[in-house]
C-alpha cells in the first residue's frame, strides 16, 4: 500500500509542477482538468504525508527507548505515533476505495414524517432545519421543491435541493429511517414519545433534452 501511496504522491507533485507551467495556466480547460485531479487526490496525499510524519516520529522514539533517561518520554511518543498511524491507515483505506461518480453532484433530499403523528412531523421539521443549517455552514444553497406542513409547524413531507461542491458525497449516507425519543412539544404530561422520519438522499441528475 505504501508503494502505491508514494506513486500517488509523486503524481500529485507532478500535477503541482505542471500547474505552474505557462502552457497549462494559459489554457483554462487544461488548467481546470489539472485542478480537478489535484483536488481529488489532495485528501489522500495529505493523509499519506501525515502518516509519513508520524512514522518518522515512531522510528525516532524507538531509537530512544534504549536510553534509560529518555525511555518514559520515548514510550509515550512511540505509543502516540502508533495510535495516529493506525488511525491514518484506516482513513487511507477508505480514501483508496473506488470513488462514487456522483460524489460531486448536488443532492435532492426528501424527508417524510413517520410513526408518531404530529411529533414525527415536528421531528421531520427539525431534521430539515439541521440539514439547512449544515448547508449554510458550508456555504451551499438550499432550495425547497415541495413542502407539506402541519398546523403546528411540523412537516409531513418535504423535498429540497442542496447545491454545493461535493454535496452528495457528504450527505449520501443520511438516507434511511431516523428515530428520536424525547418529550414532544405537544405533550403536556412530560411523557417520552418515540418518533421516526424517513430521509432519502439522491444525486441530482442532469436535465435530459
Amino acid at each position: 500500500m505504501l508503494e502505491k501511496l508514494k506513486q500517488i504522491d509523486e503524481k500529485y507533485k507532478d500535477i503541482e509542477r505542471r500547474m505552474g507551467l505557462p502552457e497549462y495556466y494559459s489554457d483554462p480547460e487544461a488548467f481546470a482538468k489539472l485542478a480537478k485531479e489535484q483536488k481529488e487526490l489532495s485528501p489522500l496525499v495529505e493523509a499519506y504525508r501525515e502518516y509519513v510524519r508520524w512514522e518518522n516520529d515512531l522510528h525516532a522514539a524507538r531509537e530512544l527507548l534504549s536510553d534509560p533517561e529518555m525511555k518514559q518520554m520515548a514510550q509515550e511518543e512511540y505509543d502516540s505515533a502508533k495510535v495516529q498511524m493506525e488511525r491514518l491507515e484506516e482513513k487511507i483505506r477508505l480514501l483508496l476505495l473506488p470513488r462514487d461518480p456522483n460524489d460531486d453532484r448536488n443532492v435532492v433530499v426528501e424527508i417524510r414524517g413517520g410513526v408518531g403523528g404530529e411529533e414525527s412531523a415536528l421531528f421531520a421539521a427539525s431534521l430539515y432545519r439541521m440539514y439547512a443549517m449544515y448547508a449554510e455552514a458550508r456555504k451551499w444553497k438550499t432550495e425547497i421543491a415541495n413542502l407539506n406542513e402541519t398546523e403546528l409547524g411540523g412537516i409531513k413531507e418535504i423535498s429540497f435541493i442542496i447545491e454545493g461542491d461535493g454535496a452528495y458525497s457528504r450527505l449520501k449516507f443520511e438516507s434511511g429511517v431516523h428515530r428520536v425519543q424525547r418529550v414532544p412539544e405537544t405533550e403536556a404530561g412530560g411523557r417520552i414519545h418515540a418518533s421516526a422520519a424517513t430521509v432519502a438522499v439522491l444525486p441530482e441528475m442532469d436535465a435530459v433534452d
